[in-house]
């Protein structure tokens, strides 16, 4: 469903991604993880159009990017770590814009579910520009989800959710993939990634250090030096693991 072949990402003389190739199928969730300035959130942007690709290919769907942006587009939902709103339009009428844009028959039941799903219901009649932080978040993701769409995007979701909102994404991304999504998570949070993710892309320095599911990741890299025979198959814990997939020690604690 999604589907990058050498793909590159430069600024000028900047190279933020190089040679990057994965697939994520329909049912998948990859969580996508790296230090700050591992090309993250320039794969994230390039995957959904924001930005250009400056080398190999990126396909939504079967559909190119670059040469069929419009398809590629129609089967992917984007929300970014802080979505932009039109601060004029109320919570119910983002929901109906985006269902018209997408052309999407009759979504008035859709709509209902999400707002009570994530406690937007209080402020259906509210602008965007009176929402709080968490609130837009969850609106963002409400209009995403409503799209339906084949490949879901989300760049640091759980920014500004309180407990529930968090529950809540993690439930529903694991819904959206048992409907046929393929979802890209791009995360800081190691244990939300270990909850949710089906496979894991670890970034450094724009390259890949690791593309595998959580349990190949264990096996490679989850089985600490020095361990007797004994503690053989005993694995680090995923934020230890991460430390030593980029070859960065983990930070010493009071």
């Amino acid at each position: 469903m999604i589907s990058l072949s050498n793909f590159c990402k430069s600024y000028d003389d900047s190279i933020a991604v190089s040679d990057l190739s994965f697939t994520v199928e329909p049912g998948q969730v990859l969580g996508l993880v790296g230090r700050n300035g591992a090309g993250k959130t320039s794969t994230i942007k390039s995957i959904a159009g924001i930005i250009s690709v400056s080398g190999g290919s990126v396909c939504i769907d079967d559909h190119s990017i670059e040469q069929q942006p419009i398809p590629a587009k129609q089967a992917t939902a984007y929300v970014p770590d802080d979505p932009e709103l039109f601060t004029d339009l109320t919570v119910e009428q983002h929901l109906k814009f985006t269902a018209s844009v997408y052309s999407i028959a009759d979504p008035t039941a859709h709509i209902k579910k999400l707002l009570a799903d994530f406690e937007l219901e209080p402020k259906r009649h509210s602008p965007a520009s009176d929402l709080s932080r968490g609130m837009r978040q969850k609106l963002a993701i409400c209009c995403a989800y409503l799209q339906q769409p084949k490949a879901l995007l989300l760049d640091e979701p759980m920014t500004g959710l309180d407990p529930y909102g968090i529950r809540m994404l993690k439930s529903t991304i694991v819904a959206q993939a048992q409907s046929g999504t393929a979802v890209i998570i791009s995360s800081h949070l190691l244990a939300m990634v270990e909850d949710i993710c089906s496979h894991i892309l670890i970034l450094d320095q724009g390259r890949s250090k690791f593309l595998g599911t959580i349990d190949e990741l264990k096996q490679q890299f989850g089985t600490p030096e020095g361990m007797t025979s004994e503690e053989e198959g005993i694995a680090k814990t995923l934020e230890e693991i991460y430390f030593a997939a980029i070859d960065q020690p983990m930070p010493v604690t009071a």
